[in-house]
């Protein structure tokens, strides 16, 4: 099995969690983004949205993290707590993942993320849609009142929003007002230290580009704009 993964790619990060948390043995294929390594022919033939992560696993090929979480989980441990198949819990959890894939980290990604790689402001739009998604989630963590984010139990749903809110603490957000968001967020560093030293990777690096932009200038990014250096 092969993953090929960006680093400091949140949905990168959720998979390497998933996997490390099943205890699946894998290759780590480190894809270079700024290099674009992903926008290649080559990378095309294994997913042609030229997107990160792909899972290899013996020839079968499986983009999006959300599909590559569940697989994994339905394949390899089908009766895990972190996928359960007693229906009312699964749709839970899958539409955790959803709402953090269409509704929380995109807001996050795009306010966080995409003013450190490419010539993006945060605005204060861009931070109203960020705080909307924190209000939300807040309200399903005092609704439900459990531990994580589909139940008492650690499940692929928290990876996923880990590894989105992980982008917020690289760019000193404050939590404090989201005090069920900030309570789950630690909860999953103290109890899980292990899964956490994987994000807690990706989030350093974050930071340290947060602090210290890389230059992508000379980079023809398909639908990107790249930030040009100034003379």
């Amino acid at each position: 099995m092969k993953l090929y993964a960006v680093s400091d790619g949140p949905p990168s990060l959720a998979v390497r969690m998933t996997l490390k948390a099943l205890n699946i043995q894998y290759q780590l294929i480190n894809v270079d983004f700024c290099a674009l390594e992903h926008r290649t022919e080559d990378y095309a033939k294994m997913n042609p949205q030229k997107e990160i992560p792909v899972l290899d696993d013996d020839g079968f090929y499986l983009s999006e993290s959300i599909a590559i979480m569940q697989y994994l989980c339905d394949k390899y441990a089908p009766d895990s707590s972190l996928y359960p198949q007693e229906v009312n819990q699964r749709a839970l959890i899958n539409q955790r993942l959803c709402f953090n894939m269409g509704f929380y980290y995109a807001p996050i990604s795009a306010h966080s993320m995409a003013p450190i790689f490419f010539d993006y402001e945060r605005t204060p739009m861009s931070l109203k849609k960020v705080q909307n998604a924190l209000e939300v989630f807040e309200t399903y963590l005092e609704r439900l009142g459990t531990k994580y984010a589909a139940g008492d139990n650690l499940t692929i749903a928290d990876f996923g929003l880990i590894s989105a809110t992980l982008c917020l603490e690289a760019i000193d957000f404050d939590l404090q007002q989201y005090p069920s968001v900030a309570k789950w967020y630690n909860t999953f560093k103290e109890e899980y230290p292990q899964l956490w030293e994987i994000a807690n990777s990706g989030m350093q690096e974050i930071s340290a580009f947060e602090q210290n932009p890389p230059d992508l200038s000379q980079m023809e990014h398909p639908f990107h704009p790249t930030r040009k250096t100034k003379a």
